[in-house]
């Protein structure tokens, strides 16, 4: 039998036909610095940027980034491009509103800090120890160690503008929330 979905109280078990097609496709963070923010996530998590989109009226810009497995299929055309980034699953969207990474007092709320919000995103990766000392390596301010806490294998770390990201090893999650 298939997997449609965990039963929970006010949960559909079957997907509307309206919905077929509908695909998770990003989430959006307000960067003070995105020279800053793009190095972190092109450097440290191996993002690639695929679409930058500016807006001079507003001053603002979007950069859409993503950890591409077939670069092949990216289109060259800037339109055909945009298209595409708003098709694919999984990315992040980094927005820049013009002036922010001139002032030093300016912070971003992390979503963590009182009162709190939003939480954190979360990138998988095949081996945890090793992406543990690559993280050392750069220097990257923990929240969480894996083997700090309640919950052992399973990371936090702080992006240039304080944003929680959660480091997991999918494989070592098995029991994770499995009460004996």
């Amino acid at each position: 039998m298939p997997f449609t979905t965990e039963n929970h109280p006010d949960v559909s078990a079957e997907r509307a036909t309206e919905t077929r097609g509908f695909t998770f496709n990003h989430t959006m963070l307000r960067v003070k610095d995105p020279e800053v923010s793009l190095g972190f996530y092109t450097k440290v998590l191996g993002m690639q940027v695929i679409r930058e989109l500016d807006f001079p009226e507003v001053k603002f810009s979007l950069y859409f980034l993503a950890h591409l497995t077939d670069n092949s299929d990216v289109p060259v055309s800037a339109h055909e491009r945009t298209a595409w980034t708003f098709s694919q699953r999984g990315v992040l969207e980094l927005t820049h509103n013009w002036g922010t990474e001139s002032d030093a007092e300016f912070k971003y709320h992390d979503g963590n800090a009182q009162p709190q919000g939003f939480g954190h995103i979360c990138i998988s990766v095949p081996d945890l120890d090793a992406a543990v000392a690559w993280f050392d390596h750069h220097e990257v301010p923990y929240v969480k160690r894996p083997d700090q806490g309640k919950i052992r294998d399973v990371a936090f770390i702080k992006d240039p503008d304080g944003y929680w990201i959660e480091i997991v090893e999918p494989a070592r999650l098995k029991g994770l929330g499995v009460v004996a």
